[in-house]
């Protein structure tokens, strides 16, 4: 694939950045139809920045600390930050933050993340944790559009696992991170072929 056809994907992150790195690694193949141009994280201490780094990915800081409450005002000026690297598309990956309508709207069917579960089950935080109290015979993870209200857009891709007697939340948090690793390089890509688009996906059922 011609090089300047290729979607210019900034990934936003808070942690570690295991999804970036997988990200970043499927990006590497020559035929893959998505570059990752910008790593953004709202926690100036995030692992993942050095790994991004160490990738000779471009990284960029917002610390969302000096925004006190002001969310607005924190997503001005990350919008300004992936407008100046020439954004098409976003990944949420294990970024901590909560979008406002404003921002999800100017970014509606650009923007994907992925979720520890298998939407609609287990929306939220704490989902491994909560799989196992519930007694669910299988958990996953969903790669999905965002949209204004937390982890309900509609869905890309899924995959499932097991839920092995014996599993603690990081045991299931480890099985369902492999497949986390699969399913969202082959969602993005699939995106910024245009493959899929929010228009034609199914939402969660409530």
């Amino acid at each position: 694939m011609n090089e300047h056809t290729r979607k210019r994907v900034a990934v936003l992150i808070s942690g570690r950045g295991s999804n970036m790195t997988a990200l970043i690694d499927a990006a590497k193949e020559p035929s893959y139809s998505a570059e990752i141009a910008l790593v953004v994280s709202n926690n100036p201490d995030a692992a993942g920045l050095g790994r991004a780094r160490a990738a000779g990915i471009v990284t960029a800081t917002i610390d969302h600390r000096p925004f006190g409450k002001d969310r607005e005002a924190f997503e001005h000026a990350l919008h300004r930050v992936l407008e100046a690297h020439h954004i098409d598309l976003i990944c949420l990956a294990g970024f901590m933050r909560l979008l406002t309508a404003a921002f999800t709207s100017a970014w509606q069917g650009r923007i994907i993340n992925i979720h520890p579960a298998l939407l609609p089950a287990f929306r939220g935080l704490d989902t491994h944790a909560r799989a196992l109290a519930a007694g669910a015979a299988t958990h996953g993870a969903t790669v999905h559009f965002v949209v204004p209200e937390m982890d309900a857009g509609p869905i890309i891709a899924q995959a499932a696992v097991p839920v092995l007697a014996g599993d603690t939340p990081e045991t299931l948090a480890a099985r369902v991170l492999r497949v986390e690793h699969e399913i969202y390089p082959a969602a993005l890509r699939a995106l910024a072929e245009g493959r899929v688009a929010i228009g034609t996906m199914k939402k969660p059922p409530v």
